[in-house]
């Protein structure tokens, strides 16, 4: 076959504006994925009540996660003060290691004294609000003894907590690089923390679900370390997102910022505005600017922005809701022969503005306490626990679930009423017109058969 000069170049006409829109296509696929266009790697919304994840972009994929690792390392100090293993007014002097780190001023730090003595309550301030990288891991050295220990036991309670896609190398989030060749053993020198955005906003919902106190400090917004001493700092909040600082947003108070060549720059933000907390995360965020640090703030401020804008807790079914046709269940020994079944409390969810009614009721009842026709055994207790309730969404949204996985968004279904085992006398009867109506059953379809 001849190949003519004309059909060539018209081929490569075509060929050429193929490739020319290829990018455009791709790019325009993956804006309609995310429809907020936010600029990061990875980023996540979650409401704080129920761990509804709200928005979500590459939130499985695993990343450098900074100094948002202390959220980690406060979860640990607030649970070790909890139960009564530290206590805030307990004092400490630096380990040399310690000390070597904090007197690097290129890093976040306040200069520790080499035979300063200093509380917990202290150095758990300089970690929250100024990111002090040698007093985490001064924390690390008090609950555990090292923080190789430690990390031990950040990677535990990252796997209780459910975290899939976590590994901690070191109590402070600085590249194991940046820690003088003292980095915990065990470790690589060149390795950092990673976290999944879904991690990231488990561990920050989960922070502040058993530790809320954690934001009468995350909220501080300046505090002077070792005032009206000669070793004095001020230090200035991180995270410029509280109302007081400059890029301060309605109703933030948290939670904790994290940059590193390797991460990229890292906030996980948390605020409250007409009753309703979210969580935030963004990683890797870019922007406009050689300031790394603000971009993280201006992805923050318009997904915080989207969120409260489009989304509210509503309760979408109240409490003794009933479900159609669904209502009792049969009970078997009984002196009566079915209970009526309900919601212990109301049902509510972080809905999008306009879409409450695409959410459907679903009773699902445990097996384990029902016998194998599906039947409860007598005697039942008032408030017995025999499912529960959740709602199915039936929107054109991405539904990404709970934090808290397949027990979020659900309320208990227990009985309504209690029901009284039958005395001997009551089941005597019922076996007797059980055995008789299954006698003139058969014998009724014997008759049939006759014709």
């Amino acid at each position: 076959m001849h190949i003519t000069k004309k059909f060539m170049f018209a081929f490569l006409i075509v060929l050429s504006i193929m490739i020319a829109f290829t990018p455009l296509s791709l790019k325009t696929n993956a804006e309609t994925n995310d429809p907020l266009g936010i600029n990061a790697s990875a980023a996540i919304a979650v409401e704080a009540s129920t761990g509804k994840i709200l928005y979500g972009k590459n939130i499985d994929e695993t990343l450098g996660i900074a100094s948002m690792t202390k959220m980690m390392t406060e979860y640990l100090l607030l649970e070790a003060i909890h139960k009564k293993k530290v206590a805030w007014d307990q004092t400490y002097r630096p380990s040399d290691y310690v000390y070597k780190i904090s007197q690097e001023r290129n890093l976040s730090n306040v200069p520790l004294r080499k035979d300063g003595t200093y509380s917990v309550k202290e150095l758990y301030e300089a970690m929250a609000i100024y990111s002090a990288n040698g007093a985490a891991i001064a924390v690390a050295e008090i609950i555990a003894g090292t923080e190789t220990n430690f990390v031990k036991l950040m990677n535990n309670k990252a796997k209780e907590l459910g975290l899939k896609n976590t590994k901690f190398v070191n109590a402070t989030g600085l590249n194991n690089s940046d820690l003088m060749g003292m980095h915990p053993e065990g470790t690589d020198e060149d390795e950092e923390n990673v976290m999944s955005a879904r991690d990231v906003a488990t561990l920050a919902y989960r922070l502040l679900k058993d530790y809320p106190e954690i934001l009468e400090t995350s909220s501080i917004e300046k505090k002077v370390f070792r005032e009206g001493t000669e070793d004095q700092i001020e230090m200035e909040n991180w995270n410029w997102m509280l109302p007081g600082l400059v890029y301060g947003l309605e109703g933030v108070d948290g939670l904790k910022t994290g940059y590193t060549d390797f991460a990229g720059s890292c906030f996980t933000g948390t605020a409250e505005r007409n009753g309703m907390r979210i969580i935030t995360v963004v990683m890797n965020a870019k922007g406009k600017g050689s300031n790394q640090y603000v971009h993280r703030f201006e992805e923050t401020e318009k997904l915080m922005n989207y969120i409260f804008g489009n989304f509210s807790v509503e309760e979408l079914f109240p409490a003794q809701y009933q479900l159609k046709n669904k209502s009792t269940l049969a009970v078997v020994k009984g002196k009566e022969k079915k209970v009526e079944i309900e919601t212990k409390s109301s049902l509510k969810l972080p809905i999008k503005r306009g879409e409450k009614n695409q959410y459907k009721p679903t009773y699902v009842l445990d097996k384990k306490v029902l016998n194998q026709k599906g039947e409860l055994t007598a005697p039942v207790q008032k408030g017995t626990k025999v499912g529960y309730m959740t709602a199915k969404y039936s929107g054109s949204d991405q539904d990404y679930g709970f934090v808290t996985g397949a027990s979020g968004g659900k309320v208990d279904l227990v009985t309504k009423t209690k029901v009284d085992k039958a005395n001997w006398f009551v089941l005597a009867m019922r076996g007797i017109g059980s055995f008789f109506a299954d006698v003139w059953n058969g014998a009724a379809d014997t008759v049939k058969g006759w014709f």
